[in-house]
């Protein structure tokens, strides 16, 4: 297609006339970050004056940024509860939006073990439609030709809830999958997936991955891309390709659906695509059986150009892994979001994991900067921080996150730490460093070092019996199997060697610290099949001296080291496996319902 050149972009030549004015719109917003950001914090202001929440502050009208940093704080989610639980309760009132309050979208973050509510309203399902919009047309200027095919995207709705006022509480992608905003996309011939939206919001986590798995096999030469949310999500995928191939197979070659899948929307729909296909299934009988799955990725669906996940942050650990399956394909970050906030796109999509940055859309919410100094602690309740704007962070700094949103989050810390990298026009981009506080992470789940503190305490009473206990301990997670699992090591003081703990105490210890994990952990154990059984491998005695003496070596300071209660560096975590005298798995599942919202 012919683009008129009056719409052509900074960014690059567009791909068709849509993406000229997508691309347009990505200058126009960035050029004017500041003045966007002037007029959104205006709107909220102006549309929310009356809410409980700012009248409890007196702006008395006023809509500029110096009254507003003036008169209201910077506030956390246990700031905000009481005034949420009210809304969960079924109070209708304006009480954070003049907006009425669509429904609660559950943060992988937790409270006191419970997801976090987060407020939303109808509007912000455009406003998140308007920043997916956005990610083809910039990955179009870079890998050109995905018109010509298909993308086998492995995506998922998870369980929701309602709270007691009757609201919905659901994950953000939930809620988008679920929109009609989804449902009823207009056709793009750069974005169409193999898989069909019946097997998409399949509740059954099986049924859903082996219908998206099998239409992926039946378009295999289509499929241009791979992608999934999270990194885990996509490595989850390949390790059900290793358990399922022959049913898939069976399938293929009858042209039948195995009677696992008893969905009948799935049913239905798989009727119309499903057909004997005998070749096909002795091609992936032939590539599946093979005891080398290394480039399976390419081997299967040999004209993938590009694995689209996440692999920032915590996902980054997975990235050898997604190398060795896809025999080194690229790997794009296209956008960075969260259930708080959609917050801004990769407008380098292609470039390499560990230089993804992140531009952050000045229309999508009003954003401030909180100065994160990494060894400093945390901001106290009657401190006064000074926030920077967006458009005066400094490039090489790390900041953490503070959002005010049109749904009535008000100078809110996120809790994401992000280094700024430098500017698309007058907009910041920023790499992704981690969420704040968070120590062990496997797929959306988040872990941090007092709940890992009250899990070892909790498990370690069923060792008070035999008279032992638990001298030190440290973590990582192990992403080496999949899905991937938290490794706890523990030194133990046995004080009589003859009535020591057996494997059966050790592993029911294992499940203790399960149980004492948050709600995100136990439905990615129970439901989702995300996170594998905990594993607690235990060291000969001194072997957490060995390491103080190690991390002396290395120039730590004899009177200020202290146990790291989570590790990562290749060195430390041989000589703790060196080590290991025994390990132990958790012996079942940790009990999980979906959370009831009091």
């Amino acid at each position: 297609m012919a683009v008129d050149s009056a719409l052509s972009s900074p960014l690059g030549p567009p791909a068709c006339e849509s993406d000229a004015k997508a691309l347009q719109f990505i200058e126009e917003m960035t050029r004017n970050a500041d003045p966007v950001q002037e007029t959104v914090l205006a709107e909220i202001l102006t549309r929310n004056a009356d809410t409980e929440y700012l009248k409890r502050f007196k702006l008395a009208g006023a809509t500029d940024r110096e009254t507003y940093k003036s008169k209201l704080p910077v506030i956390t989610y246990e700031d905000l509860q009481p005034l949420i639980q009210r809304i969960a309760n079924g109070d209708c009132s304006a009480i954070l939006s003049a907006h009425p309050i669509s429904e609660f979208l559950t943060s992988s973050g937790t409270s006191a073990g419970e997801r976090k509510l987060m407020p939303t309203i109808q509007e912000e399902l455009d406003r998140r439609q308007l920043l997916y919009s956005l990610l083809m047309p910039v990955m179009n200027l870079y890998v050109p030709g995905l018109d010509k095919g298909k993308g086998l995207y492995f995506l998922f709705v998870k369980s929701e809830t309602r709270t007691p006022g009757g609201l919905l509480a659901r994950p953000v992608l939930t809620s988008y999958y679920k929109s009609e905003q989804f449902k009823t996309r207009p056709y793009d011939p750069y974005n169409v997936y193999t898989s069909p939206n019946e097997a998409i919001l399949c509740a059954d986590s099986f049924q859903s991955m082996y219908s998206q798995m099998l239409c992926g096999l039946l378009e295999r030469k289509q499929v241009l891309r791979l992608g999934a949310v999270f990194a885990s999500g996509l490595l989850r995928a390949i390790r059900f390709l290793q358990l399922n191939w022959r049913l898939l197979a069976d399938d293929i070659r009858t042209g039948t659906l195995s009677p696992k899948i008893t969905d009948p929307s799935i049913r239905d729909c798989m009727a119309q695509i499903l057909k004997p296909d005998p070749e096909l299934a002795d091609f992936v009988l032939s590539e599946c059986s093979k005891d080398n799955w290394e480039g399976i990725i390419t081997r299967v669906w040999p004209n993938t150009k590009y694995l689209d996940v996440i692999v920032t942050g915590a996902m980054a650990q997975y990235i050898p892994t997604l190398d060795y399956y896809s025999g080194g394909l690229p790997l794009a970050c296209t956008m960075y979001a969260s259930s708080e906030c959609y917050f801004g796109l990769n407008l380098n999509p292609m470039c390499k994991p560990s230089e993804v940055s992140y531009t952050i859309m000045p229309n999508m919410a009003y954003f401030e900067f909180l100065p994160h100094e990494p060894n400093s602690s945390s901001l106290s309740r009657d401190s006064s921080p000074k926030l920077v704007d967006m458009v005066d962070v400094e490039i090489g700094k790390e900041y953490e996150l503070v959002i005010s949103t049109y749904a009535g989050l008000y100078r809110y810390r996120v809790g994401d730490i992000l280094r700024v990298t430098g500017f698309h026009n007058s907009a910041p981009q920023f790499h992704f460093v981690r969420r704040k506080n968070v120590l062990l992470s496997i797929d959306s789940d988040k872990t941090d070092e007092a709940e890992l503190q009250r899990a070892v305490e909790n498990a370690s009473q069923l060792l008070s019996k035999f008279n032992t206990s638990v001298v030190e301990y440290t973590s990582y997670a192990d992403t080496t199997t999949i899905p991937g699992h938290y490794v706890i090591y523990w030194e133990l003081l046995v004080k009589d060697p003859a009535n020591s703990p057996g494997e059966e105490v050790l592993s029911q210890c294992c499940l203790a610290m399960e149980e004492s994990l948050n709600s995100v952990y136990r439905q990615g154990r129970v439901a989702d099949n995300s996170i594998g059984p905990l594993e607690i491998r235990v060291v000969k005695s001194g072997t957490f001296e060995e390491l103080m003496d190690y991390a002396i070596s290395r120039g730590a300071s004899i009177n200020q080291y202290k146990v790291p209660r989570c590790v990562n560096f290749t060195p430390i975590m041989e000589l703790l496996d060196s080590r290991v005298v025994s390990a132990h798995f958790s012996p079942a599942l940790p009990r999980w319902t979906p959370e009831r919202r009091r």
